[in-house]
């Protein structure tokens, strides 16, 4: 794996933030795994009978210190569909499958994530990671700075109004997180990203 260069701003230095925010993420990610084990076993037919192709979609994205790992997520998408471009913006688009719809207005792409998780890539809570053709082509030498903590399934960008938007545009979140970041703060994000996955799904 290769490097994407980053600045050095101030960033919050906790033991909480540089300890036992790892530990956490580990051990629940582990849990959650066994726990949805079953799920994760459905998930995986349904993709499959669906449309052909990879159960898993593994794609380049950047994360802590600017370092390239692949993320996983359940496959939403066609095979033929570009593998690395903008996301989906709305249900309706013609890139994403049956299946792939539900899991998008869910959130249950995401799960594979644990895996991330468990390898130390990536935590529950932290600033979304980008992929790294998108940084190369629209990312300053300032938006970099917000890789100087792992990257997370979730943060204050997913549960804030602009989460429609791109990643990039809207980095503020980012760099407030990385300043702050507590326990209470790290609970607060998932009970609001619960909040918001659960709300989208019933309005």
């Amino acid at each position: 794996m290769d490097y994407i260069p980053v600045t050095r701003p101030r960033v919050n230095t906790s033991l909480y933030a540089t300890c036992v925010k790892g530990i956490l993420d580990f051990t629940f990610a582990a849990l959650l795994l066994l726990l949805l084990s079953p799920l994760f076993l459905l998930l995986a037919v349904l993709i499959y009978l669906d449309s052909p192709g990879c159960v898993l979609f593994r794609q380049v994205r950047v994360g802590k210190n600017g370092k390239v790992f692949n993320i996983y997520k359940f496959r939403t998408m066609y095979t033929h569909a570009p593998s690395e471009g903008f996301s989906p913006t709305t249900e309706l688009d013609p890139r994403i499958t049956r299946v792939g719809r539900i899991l998008r207005k869910t959130s249950m792409d995401e799960l594979p994530q644990l895996l991330n998780i468990l390898r130390g890539e990536m935590s529950f809570v932290g600033p979304r990671p980008e992929q790294k053709m998108i940084v190369e082509e629209v990312y300053t030498f300032h938006e970099k700075q917000r890789w100087l903590v792992k990257p997370g399934i979730t943060g204050l960008w997913q549960i804030s109004p602009d989460r429609n938007r791109p990643i990039h545009e809207n980095l503020q979140h980012d760099f407030t997180y990385i300043q702050q970041i507590s326990f209470c703060t790290d609970v607060k994000i998932i009970c609001q990203t619960i909040r918001v996955v659960v709300r989208s799904n019933t309005c």
